[in-house]
């Protein structure tokens, strides 16, 4: 797999991850939600943190939301220069097509995610009770690296009551799969499984 195709499917999948984000911030409130199927939802939500929203600051108590909020999307930029630079010297010595296809997945999803946290907050305003404005005139609802991610892809396949026994659930209410993600999380996602599923197949040109 060559560079230039690499560089086509990275394009492919952040238009996919930025027309959907740009289409449910502009569209929908916050909260609000489409039933597609029983199993399949449209569910706006905004992520200030990592996965499932988690924050530095949950496990840096000294550090502030806004402090933190910054020091991930500078680590993210960092990270994609990284990655960037991974896949570049990956093609240049014709390395496997399965890890070549692996990094671009990542680097794509990585960089749609990135492009929110960087730009979001100031290109739209807030979306708490009102459909958000694209360029509003009273500006954006945050500064620079003070945007948040967009999710929307939920899929509550099935949802059960867990028995008192069961370690630490239970007697909850369990939903399968709870998390609400995006274009990007799943290719960050399938380029870590292709990884993971077919690891020797990936490094197997560097293992030789």
């Amino acid at each position: 797999m060559s560079l230039k195709k690499s560089i086509i499917l990275i394009i492919i999948i952040l238009l996919i991850d930025q027309i959907s984000k740009i289409y449910i911030k502009t569209h929908f409130a916050l909260h609000e939600n489409v039933e597609v199927f029983s199993w399949f939802k449209i569910y706006f939500i905004e992520n200030d943190g990592m996965a499932w929203g988690t924050k530095i600051s949950d496990f840096v108590s000294f550090i502030s939301d806004r402090t933190a909020k910054v020091a991930l999307t500078v680590f993210r930029v960092i990270a994609i220069f990284g990655i960037g630079y991974w896949l570049y010297d990956v093609t240049k010595k014709q390395g496997s097509k399965i890890l070549i296809l692996a990094i671009a997945l990542i680097f794509a999803g990585a960089l749609g995610n990135i492009i929110d946290s960087v730009f979001y907050g100031v290109l739209f305003d807030d979306s708490y009770n009102q459909v958000a404005q694209f360029m509003p005139d009273t500006g954006g609802y945050d500064g620079l690296l003070h945007g948040k991610v967009v999710d929307m892809l939920y899929f509550p396949l099935f949802e059960i009551d867990l028995p008192q026994w069961f370690p630490f659930y239970g007697g909850k209410r369990f939903n399968f799969f709870e998390p609400v993600f995006n274009i990007a999380d799943m290719a960050i996602s399938t380029g870590f499984i292709i990884l993971i599923v077919f690891n020797k197949k990936a490094f197997s040109k560097a293992i030789k």
